[in-house]
């Protein structure tokens, strides 16, 4: 069972594997401490300090989703520099004399998601292509966990490209040996190795540790308790966070148990059960970043018209509308663990895994049909993730935010699918130019 509920349960392998064969490599790659953003200003109506400048931009009319849980009806956003300068009702909010004006009446703005996992392609002109084509599809920032060989991602995060998501990276993972896995990660068999793991990962300044706990199905032996202990132990010297890949109940317990800030999964192999929820309880303030996985149900897939050919999503379409018992199991455990889990008060993440710069849009889809409501979907993948990566200025629409936004053409409140029909998508102030991108790709 164990073995069929991981082949089932490969974070979008079975939904997309169609892709692999059109789409270029950046794709083909395998398959997670909440900082505090209180300083950040909140996103109520913010009018005072507004004077006349021509440099201004005003949009106006939208209905606006915070990304904390507040919305805004016939909203004004003053954005100046790529920040907001001001958020609030129309009737709060006096726009700078000489600003320019954008009418976005009859539209919904959004935060641009965070996605806290994903795994980066290996070259730079690669990179680059995939942060560009997340930002297509309204992803403002990526977190690469733990495949990240070199200094590229990680000098990468640095840079401000136009029109790209921004990057943090875990750069090489922890594991034990896997061989005929990748090979990136720091295989290790004892605390010592473990230990200098963390040392050299902290002198090369990650964003976050990533360690995997799982025996891929009894191919390998899985990092101990005393092993991973020693990497925890390591990481809080350092001054660092650290999230596990896991699969078992017993080892999310195990790890908990040790201190883990984040789990980069769900469990996977069965229901969690009360003495799990305690222990989460009192670890304090876990991070769960879900990845749910396929649903094992037919999609339609013609959103993605503006980056995918025709007769590709034509070939997804037609594979996905094979009977799937094993994914809908898989899907099952993992949709009440996530739903029990943060009905029980965990903080919700959010991430996809792989490298599918769409995938974003179907997590959203997934974790409402585990039972979480649009808004807190859309919490979990802005601010939520956003605090958990220590990105104080992204994920809610506020003053003295960066102003990374989505507009849509329809309510992700009253369906999340909605969050698929982007109109644009503003980086920091800038439109991404996603017409330009689509006749790139085409």
């Amino acid at each position: 069972m164990h073995a069929e509920l991981l082949n089932a349960g490969a974070v979008r392998r079975v939904r997309l594997l169609a892709i692999l064969v059109a789409i270029p490599a950046v794709f083909l790659l395998a398959a997670c401490g909440p900082a505090d953003s209180s300083d950040a200003d909140s996103p109520g109506a913010e009018s005072a300090g507004l004077t006349a400048d021509a440099s201004a931009i005003v949009y106006e009319g939208a209905q606006v989703i915070t990304g904390d849980g507040g919305v805004v009806d016939d909203a004004v956003m003053v954005v100046q520099d790529g920040r907001f300068v001001a958020v609030g009702p129309r009737s709060e909010i006096d726009a700078p004399e000489g600003a320019t004006r954008v009418d976005l009446t009859g539209k919904t703005v959004m935060p641009a998601l965070v996605n806290a996992h994903i795994h980066m392609a290996t070259q730079r002109e690669q990179m680059i292509e995939q942060l560009r084509h997340t930002a297509y599809y309204g992803v403002g920032a990526v977190v690469s966990l733990g495949s990240d060989p070199g200094d590229v991602a990680l000098n990468l995060r640095s840079e401000v490209i136009p029109g790209a998501a921004r990057l943090r990276s875990a750069g090489r993972g922890i594991t034990r040996p896997e061989p005929g896995r990748g090979e990136v990660p720091y295989w290790i068999n004892t605390t010592d190795e473990a230990r200098q793991a963390v040392q050299e990962l902290a002198a090369a300044q990650v964003d976050i540790v990533k360690i995997w706990v799982d025996d891929r199905d009894g191919q390998y032996e899985k990092l101990t308790p005393e092993l991973y202990g020693a990497v925890l132990d390591e990481v809080r010297a350092q001054g660092l966070i650290v999230t596990a890949h896991i699969f078992d109940l017993a080892d999310a317990k195990g790890l908990l148990r040790a201190g883990i800030n984040a789990f980069a999964h769900g469990i996977r192999d069965q229901d969690i059960d009360d003495e799990l929820v305690e222990l989460w309880d009192q670890a304090g303030d876990v991070v769960l970043v879900p990845n749910l996985p396929d649903r094992g149900v037919p999609t339609d897939l013609d959103w993605l018209s503006g980056t995918v050919p025709a007769s590709q999503i034509q070939f997804m379409e037609d594979n996905m509308q094979l009977d799937r018992p094993q994914a809908r199991e898989a899907f099952g455990i993992q949709a009440r663990n996530l739903a029990r889990l943060h009905a029980e008060g965990a903080r919700v993440a959010f991430g996809t895994d792989g490298s599918v710069p769409w995938a974003a849009h179907v997590e959203l889809e997934d974790m409402v049909a585990a039972g979480l409501s649009p808004m807190e979907v859309i919490i979990a993948a802005t601010s939520n993730s956003a605090a958990f990566m220590g990105l104080d200025d992204m994920g809610v629409i506020g003053a003295g935010r960066s102003a990374d936004f989505i507009v849509l053409d329809a309510n992700p409140l009253d369906d999340i699918t909605n969050t698929r029909r982007i109109s644009q998508v503003f980086l920091r102030g800038d439109a991404v130019d996603r017409e330009g991108f689509s006749a790139e790709l085409a």
